[in-house]
């Protein structure tokens, strides 16, 4: 379930985003220690586990300790999404141009979102207004602006990029998810329906042709993904071709405008 940021008071909330650095030291409560305590919370459990309470108890703090600092999870939330968005890499060096650049920052990002898991779960409806999370933006304009491409374009290939990495990183998660709260592997689950499937659908392959030709191809090779569970695996493989496809869009999108194609 998406929950959304910017449900705090705007003032307050815009005044923590962008205090002046600093704090966090020390045993007393600041409000980067509380930030950091509330992302070990949803890190180990869930956002669902998220409450001010539970970030007091991991302090050994009351929860109204908490709001000397931080008005309400509202406030909170904020802060931990963009304090988070500052572990991404602030620079991709261009040397080999914006296509292996991009690339690159794709892989982290995934990386970023299943260290991060219920970051999948902020809305990108509203956005945070933190400074994180201006900082990734400016990254990756940084990467893509050598391509030449205009604003209104280049606002949709960010869109897209950020889109496509979230979407195939929440699929990993859910993977990633699924075995652990049913106690079921992926390989188990297949198994169980597999046989079954053949024997109440067995004129499959005639009745949804393109669907068995699809599934008779095994998932592209990736490398150091051997070990992984199979749906993992897959999602894997989808996410390294779907890039690949994403990226000959703007490719063809450079050179369309380079052609005066617009």
């Amino acid at each position: 379930m998406a929950v959304f940021a910017g449900q705090g008071d705007a003032g307050r909330s815009m005044r923590l985003l962008w205090r002046a650095p600093g704090g966090g030291a020390g045993s007393g409560l600041s409000v980067d220690v509380i930030v950091d305590a509330a992302i070990e919370v949803a890190d180990r459990d869930g956002m669902a586990a998220l409450s001010m309470r539970a970030v007091g108890e991991r302090l050994g703090r009351s929860a109204m300790a908490l709001y000397t600092h931080v008005p309400s999870k509202a406030e909170l939330l904020d802060l931990m999404y963009d304090r988070v968005l500052g572990e991404l890499p602030s620079r991709y060096p261009l040397e080999e141009g914006w296509r292996v650049a991009l690339r690159a920052w794709a892989g982290d990002a995934r990386e970023f979102f299943l260290a991060h898991p219920w970051v999948l779960q902020v809305s990108q409806a509203r956005p945070v207004l933190g400074p994180n999370e201006f900082v990734m933006l400016e990254v990756l304009l940084g990467i893509l602006r050598p391509t030449g491409l205009g604003a209104s374009v280049l606002r949709g290939v960010v869109g897209a990029v950020v889109q496509f990495v979230r979407g195939a990183a929440g699929v990993i998660a859910e993977a990633r998810r699924a075995a652990r709260e049913t106690g079921m592997t992926d390989e188990e689950w297949w198994f169980s329906r597999s046989g079954v499937f053949e024997e109440v659908v067995p004129d499959f392959a005639e009745r949804f042709p393109l669907s068995a030709w699809l599934g008779a191809e095994e998932p592209p090779e990736v490398a150091g993904e051997e070990d992984v569970p199979y749906l993992e695996r897959d999602a894997v493989g989808n996410f390294v071709t779907g890039l690949e496809v994403l990226l000959d869009g703007v490719e063809a999108a450079v050179a369309r405008a380079r052609a005066g194609g617009g």
